[in-house]
């Protein structure tokens, strides 16, 4: 997820695609976090965005969550 995503194609994927994009965006938040320690951040709006899109996901699985309890 190289850019901001929006939840409707979020609610789109699939638990595993979920997982994995959480995986990928927490990896990315740390090298953006490790970037910003050694002063070589190169956008600084990128690190709320992937704070933003790492809730954005956790969010959608607790409704899949949800959603499969109630099945």
């Amino acid at each position: 997820m190289a850019k901001t995503t929006k939840p409707a194609d979020v609610r789109a994927k699939t638990t595993d695609q979920l997982v994995t994009s959480l995986l990928d965006l927490r990896k990315e938040q740390f090298n953006l976090r490790f970037q910003r320690a050694t002063g070589q951040t190169e956008g600084v709006g990128r690190v709320r965005e992937v704070r933003r899109d790492i809730a954005r996901v956790k969010t959608i699985m607790g409704e899949h969550k949800r959603s499969a309890q109630k099945s």
